[in-house]
This record gives structure tokens, C-alpha cells and sequence, in this order.
């Protein structure tokens, strides 16, 4: 038994949301967003909060059954409060900056590396080793900031490179004589 599948997703105020058969959509002050939950889930509204149940008993309805749920709430999170991630650069001059629609990062390469910023996220740097991604979808922000890792993986031995902020850096010892 899903015990997060359970729990029925509460829609606060301000927030409309509608459920068309298997897609749910809704609307809040930061935007509008859909899903379209597998077959193997009922979803339907109750009393001002969506409830998501499984079909049958198949190990896919299921496992579908928790993860239904969660998309549901993380698009109520989502066209609410929005989503946040943060990456801090290490490094001798490693910083990054914006330029209009794109985001320039100096990451030790013989050229910047220019990122193009996605519609629909928000990117920041409040100091040059910061950067502040935010966006109504969390996978989307979630992807950015993984992408922007991918140029400069945080490195075992200095611990140079991009990481997340509070990720922890597993240091190796460097070559004895």
C-alpha cells in the first residue's frame, strides 16, 4: 500500500484546479500547469482536494498510484509557491554571469561557456559563485540545474567545479612521495 497515495491533495485558495479525465489542470498566481497520469490510477476530485487511487491491484498501479499523487501536488507547490535550486561555483576564477537571455559561466576552459536560459525558469546570481534557479515545474528546474552541473562536476581532489548547494564533496588524498 502507497501510504503517500493515501493522502488526498489539498488545493488552497487561489488555486483552481479541474481533473478532465486522466489530465489534471491547475491553475494558480504563478501560472497554469497540466499532467496526464497513467491509466493504471482514478483520479477525481473531493471536496476541494484531488484523490488519486489505483485501478486494480498490479504492481504498476501501485507504484503509479504514490508517484500520481506526487505530480499532482508538486503542480499545486508548483503554481504557488514555485520551485527553488542552488549552485555554488568552487574554484580560482570560476564565476558565472548573465547576459541578457543567457548565462555566461567561466568555468577553466579556454572559452566561457554560454548557457541559454529555458523559457519558463528564472536564473540569478547574487554573487558570482552563485547561481539561483527557479521555476514553476520542478522537473524542469531540477533538469537546468543539472545541465549547468554537467559542464563542471565538482572534482574529488580540490573540490573544483559546480555542485549543489549543501552537496557533499567525498575528498580523496592526493599522491604521496
Amino acid at each position: 500500500m502507497s501510504r503517500i497515495g493515501k493522502k488526498a491533495v489539498a488545493i488552497p485558495s487561489g488555486v483552481t484546479a479541474n481533473v478532465e479525465g486522466q489530465t489534471v489542470k491547475v491553475k494558480g498566481p504563478k501560472g497554469s500547469m497540466q499532467v496526464v497520469l497513467p491509466e493504471d490510477v482514478t483520479v477525481k476530485m473531493e471536496d476541494g482536494s484531488v484523490k488519486v487511487d489505483p485501478r486494480n491491484e498490479t504492481k504498476r498501479a501501485r507504484s503509479m498510484w504514490g508517484t500520481s499523487r506526487t505530480l499532482v501536488f508538486n503542480l499545486v507547490t508548483g503554481v504557488t509557491k514555485g520551485f527553488e535550486k542552488k549552485l555554488e561555483i568552487t574554484g580560482v576564477g570560476y564565476r558565472a554571469a548573465l547576459q541578457g537571455k543567457n548565462l555566461q559561466i567561466a568555468l577553466g576552459y579556454s572559452h566561457d561557456v554560454v548557457f541559454a536560459i529555458p523559457e519558463g525558469i528564472a536564473i540569478t546570481t547574487p554573487k558570482p559563485t552563485e547561481v539561483v534557479i527557479t521555476g514553476m515545474d520542478k522537473q524542469k528546474v531540477g533538469q537546468v540545474a543539472a545541465e549547468i552541473r554537467a559542464f563542471r562536476p565538482p572534482e574529488p581532489y580540490k573540490g573544483k567545479g559546480v555542485k549543489y548547494a549543501g552537496e557533499y564533496i567525498f575528498r580523496k588524498e592526493g599522491k604521496k612521495k
